[in-house]
C-alpha cells in the first residue's frame, strides 16, 4: 500500500518551495485584519461547500448555497437532500475549525465525526460508520478493498500521516493521503466530501489555508485520481498545488502592502514587454510551470511569474 513512486518530485520541486515560502509569509503576517479574515473565511465556507458538493452531483449554484447556509432560504425545485448536504457541510466545517491547531494528530474519531456530520439526516444508518460490505465506484479504474480490511487500512493510513515514514513535505503528504483514502473508500457514501475535509484539516494544521478543488475541474480531478491508482501522482499533485496556491494568494491579498499583482493572463500578455502569447502562458499556467491560479474558467498570473520563468529557462540553458 505504501509503495509510492516519487518520480514527480523533480517536476514540482520549485512549486513546493514557492508554496512553502508563501505559507511562511502568510504566517509571519498573522494576525491578519480581523474584518478581512472573516470575509475570506465566510467566502471560503460557501465556496468550499458549493464546490465539494457539486463534485458529488449536488445541483445547487454558488449563490443558492450561500442563501441556504447564510440566509436560511429554501430553494424551490431543489431536493431536501441537496439542502441538507449544504447545511451539513457547513456544520462539518464548524467542527473542523475547532480541531485545527498546530501539532494536530490525525485520528479515526475525528474522521468518523466529520463523516457523521456530512451524512446527518441523509444516511443516518451509515453516518460515522465504516462500510460493512463491498462497493464499486462509478467511473473509477479500481475496486475498493474488501470491507474486512477497511479498518486496518484506515489505521495504517492515519499512522502514515502522523509518522510520515517517507519524510514527505506537507503538500505531498496530503496529496497521497487524499488518494489512499479514496482508494480505501471507507464509507458507503460521503467519501469524497469527507476526504476533502480531512485533507484540509491536515493542511490547515500545517499552517496552510484550505485548498478548494473546483467543481469545474471535476473531470480533471477524477482523471488524476485514476492515474494515481496506477501509481502516477503527477496530475493529482499538480491539481493539489494549484488549489493550494489559489487559496494562499487569496489570503496573502489581505496583507497590507503586499506585492502580489495578479491579473488575468489576457491582460498580462497585452502589456508591453511580455514576450509570450496568451496560449503559451495559459499552457504554462495549466501545467503548473508558473505561479498562477484559477478563478472560474480564467487563469491569473503576474508579470513577475513570467519573468521568473524566463530567468529559470536562461539559467538552464547556461548550465
Amino acid at each position: 500500500m505504501w509503495d509510492i513512486d516519487l518520480k514527480y518530485r523533480e517536476t514540482y520541486e520549485t512549486t513546493f518551495t514557492r508554496l512553502v515560502e508563501k505559507r511562511d509569509a502568510l504566517n509571519l503576517a498573522r494576525p491578519l485584519n480581523s474584518y478581512s479574515l472573516q470575509k475570506i473565511q465566510d467566502a471560503f465556507t460557501v465556496e468550499w461547500t458549493y464546490n465539494s458538493n457539486s463534485i458529488e452531483g449536488n445541483t445547487l449554484s454558488l449563490n443558492e448555497t450561500h442563501m441556504i447556509i447564510n440566509e436560511g432560504f429554501t430553494i424551490k425545485g431543489k431536493s431536501m437532500r441537496e439542502h441538507l448536504e449544504a447545511k451539513n457541510h457547513q456544520l462539518a466545517l464548524h467542527q473542523l475549525y475547532k480541531l485545527v491547531q498546530e501539532g494536530y494528530v490525525l485520528n479515526d474519531s475525528d474522521i468518523l465525526k466529520l463523516h457523521e456530520l456530512v451524512l446527518h439526516g441523509i444516511e443516518e444508518d451509515f453516518a460515522g460508520r465504516l462500510r460493512t460490505s463491498g462497493v464499486r465506484v462509478s467511473g473509477a479504474n479500481f475496486i475498493p478493498p474488501n470491507a474486512l480490511k477497511v479498518s486496518q487500512f484506515l489505521d495504517e493510513l492515519i499512522a502514515f500521516v502522523n509518522d510520515n515514514p517517507l519524510q514527505l513535505n506537507d503538500i505531498e503528504l496530503v496529496t497521497i493521503f487524499h488518494h489512499k483514502f479514496v482508494w480505501i473508500h471507507p464509507f458507503f457514501d460521503g467519501n469524497g466530501r469527507t476526504v476533502r475535509l480531512v485533507m484540509n484539516l491536515i493542511l490547515m494544521s500545517k499552517g496552510f489555508p484550505p485548498a478548494i478543488i473546483l467543481s469545474l475541474d471535476r473531470k480533471k480531478y477524477y482523471d488524476a485520481l485514476n492515474q494515481a491508482n496506477a501509481g502516477n501522482y503527477d496530475k493529482l499533485m499538480l491539481l493539489m498545488c494549484q488549489s493550494i496556491e489559489r487559496s494562499l494568494n487569496i489570503y496573502l491579498s489581505a496583507i497590507p502592502n503586499n506585492d502580489l499583482e495578479y491579473d488575468s493572463i489576457s491582460n498580462i500578455v497585452s502589456e508591453p514587454g511580455t514576450p509570450y502569447g496568451m496560449e503559451y502562458v495559459s499552457l504554462l499556467a495549466r501545467q503548473g510551470k508558473i505561479d498562477a491560479y484559477k478563478e472560474g474558467k480564467n487563469w491569473y498570473t503576474s508579470k513577475k511569474a513570467i519573468e521568473d520563468y524566463m530567468q529559470n529557462r536562461q539559467r538552464k540553458r547556461i548550465v
